[in-house]
């Protein structure tokens, strides 16, 4: 069990509460506004209430969590148009955060969008998944949960990771799994190499493979031995994080095709630029050097914060 939810075990079992408590506290949201003049309303409203309880009543782990320490997450499914009967394209985004050690905020940690969301669902129909079966009876039915473990694997590993050294690893081997078995037909995409530059594979590859192993040291260093000690260590905690960062640099340099830097860097300019818009004038221009590697799409805006 990683040290996180040590403490929170024996507390629950001292006091006599559940160990199994679930690990997220998810909101679902499905959008629905470009088809609800084909579908009943009905539909995506019992799916919304579905994929919640789904998500935050399904045990995922076998660690227990206390209340304060489920993982504040968010899946925002569109749906962009009907296929055919009761088989739906959408886009889905997920976000997930993490509460900051002595502090009053959460700090992003996975935000991202999946344009390749395809999937079948009717009113009354059972919302199921087994991670020894991922393909289910029918894979469209099936991609429909699979795509949701999928991410609440990647979720979770990224949260454990943040926490503990490559704490991570059982949940990102859960989604290498469902991505090895996951549904095939001919509407669904996103789950092999080859479906495009940004996909489901991809993503869990950079997680798994030997050649990007630092990337979950970088988890640890950027948010338990940074983020965590900028209260009691503000000058060590803001070095293991531009270190954390330069580290990212090297990864990005060495695997041009990564998907996992840019996602991780999703929704930080707010974070980074606080933390060093007053550093000494050396420690803003390496910074810079590093973001244009590693966040390039808000390069200006750091600059307009740091120079």
């Amino acid at each position: 069990m990683s040290p996180k939810y040590t403490l929170t075990l024996l507390l629950s079992l001292l006091l006599g509460l559940s160990s199994f408590a679930q690990e997220l506290a998810a909101t679902v949201s499905i959008q629905s506004a470009k088809v609800d003049n084909q579908v009943d309303p009905k539909t995506f409203t019992q799916l919304q209430t579905q994929l919640k309880d789904f998500v935050n009543q399904r045990k995922w782990t076998s660690d227990a969590f206390g209340t304060e320490e489920k993982i504040d997450c968010s899946f925002y499914i569109t749906i962009e148009s009907v296929i055919s009967a009761n088989v739906y394209d959408a886009k889905l985004s997920v976000v997930s955060n993490r509460p900051v050690h002595g502090a009053n905020y959460t700090t992003p940690v996975l935000n991202m969008q999946d344009a390749n969301f395809t999937f079948k669902y009717q009113l009354s129909q059972p919302i199921e998944f087994n991670e020894n079966r991922v393909q289910g009876a029918d894979p469209l039915e099936a991609n429909l949960t699979a795509t949701l473990a999928y991410y609440i694997n990647i979720i979770l590993g990224l949260d454990y990771d943040s926490f503990a050294p490559k704490a991570g690893a059982p949940y990102f081997a859960k989604a290498l799994n469902i991505v090895y078995n996951a549904p095939e037909n001919s509407s669904i995409v996103g789950w092999k190499s080859f479906d495009g530059q940004r996909n489901r594979y991809i993503l869990i590859d950079n997680f798994t493979k030997s050649g990007m192993d630092k990337i979950h040291d970088i988890l640890f260093s950027y948010y338990r031995e940074g983020l965590d000690q900028l209260v009691e260590k503000p000058d060590q905690a803001k070095t293991n994080i531009l270190n954390a960062l330069i580290s990212m640099q090297e990864i990005q340099e060495s695997n041009t095709n990564s998907m996992a830097v840019p996602i991780l860097m999703q929704g930080k300019f707010t974070e980074i630029s606080g933390l060093f818009e007053k550093a000494d004038k050396a420690t803003r221009k390496q910074l810079l050097a590093t973001l244009a590697v590693i966040d390039l799409a808000n390069l200006n805006k750091y600059k307009d914060k740091l120079e």
